[in-house]
């Protein structure tokens, strides 16, 4: 990484090496037509300074590579503005959702069942490692069950089922109920995504986060479910960056000197953008940063054309349903995850 001067006629360019993770807006020298200096402009995420090279996201998610010698211009600026009363998409059926929330996480083995598909990340998350059952198996229930146990015998997996209605074959949850299964309920939870991006205005607002295409060392640190298993750990990276356009967010504060003080992911698909892996550390906690890392992802999701946001949280986490609520999240359906016995 470097900081190198830009020179002294290059003076609009203020621009460090401190500012990777902020929006900014740059310009730069591309060329020269009747003896006048022709330039280009690129706003959007810087996401890394290395070898006299910044990289900055564009709003329509691609990396643009900006030799620093060429830079006459560079400044942080604010979030694109989106009006508060910008209309979300009408929720889809919670089949189509499901869909796209599986793009977002997508697991590393995958193998279709008729129109159900087995999925397998060596453990790491339910999602990961469960069969999603929306449309026909091709096979009667009882059989098509059989092969969804069999296959993750296979791998050394618990089998779970993810249940989804309307969606799912009408009988698959009397067919999971008399193998015993046991099941765990999740909520999926829609807003305005023009909601989120007016959150995040406290002491400790979104300009204080940062926006990484990858996840590092420090973020890992606080997503709780990484650690231990080395075949987990390389699922969970997969996963967590897997996805048509995914984001990171960091916010640090003084105080907390072992790494972010709050974390969250963010990935874009068309015009749905769906938020996970929110995290704040104990010590930090009811002063709005998981707000504010949820404004600031948002209002990235909506430079790159997302109107809707979307989650999945568990029915029995009370804490985070209320501060869903806050901003402006409904439940659209609920799912759940039924475990079939070995």
């Amino acid at each position: 990484m470097t900081s190198q001067a830009i020179g002294p006629d290059r003076s609009g360019f203020r621009l460090t090496p401190s500012d990777l993770g902020r929006r900014v807006m740059t310009r730069r020298v591309v060329g020269v037509l009747d003896g006048r200096l022709q330039f280009a402009d690129t706003l959007g995420v810087l996401t890394s300074w290395d070898d006299g090279v910044l990289t900055v996201v564009n709003s329509a998610g691609e990396p643009v590579a900006l030799p620093e010698k060429e830079l006459v211009a560079g400044k942080t600026v604010p979030p694109k503005p989106v009006r508060r009363s910008a209309t979300a998409p009408e929720p889809p059926a919670p089949a189509e959702l499901q869909r796209i929330a599986a793009r977002g996480w997508s697991a590393l083995e995958q193998e279709p069942l008729g129109e159900w598909m087995l999925r397998a990340s060596a453990g790491f998350t339910r999602r990961g490692n469960s069969t999603q059952t929306l449309g026909d198996p091709g096979l009667p229930l009882a059989e098509a069950l059989d092969r969804v146990q069999a296959w993750y015998a296979e791998r050394g997996l618990p089998a779970f089922v993810e249940v989804t209605t309307p969606g799912s074959p009408e009988g698959l949850t009397a067919a999971l109920a008399e193998r015993g299964a046991r099941e765990a309920a999740t909520l999926v939870r829609t807003a305005p995504l023009a909601q989120l991006v007016g959150a995040g205005s406290g002491p400790v607002g979104a300009a204080d986060v940062r926006l990484f295409r990858a996840a590092d060392a420090g973020w890992l640190s606080r997503y709780r479910r990484v650690g231990g298993d080395p075949a987990k750990e390389r699922a969970a990276l997969a996963l967590l960056h897997s996805g048509p356009s995914v984001w990171f967010a960091s916010l640090h504060l003084p105080e907390v000197a072992d790494g972010p003080a709050a974390i969250g992911r963010c990935v874009v698909d068309g015009e749905w953008a769906g938020f996970a892996a929110i995290e704040v550390v104990p010590a930090a906690r009811r002063r709005g940063l998981a707000t504010a890392v949820m404004s600031a992802l948002a209002a990235r999701a909506a430079e790159e054309g997302a109107t809707g946001a979307y989650l999945q949280v568990e029915e029995e986490n009370e804490r985070a349903r209320a501060l869903y609520d806050k901003l402006g999240f409904r439940t659209a359906y609920r799912y759940c995850y039924a475990q079939l016995d070995a």
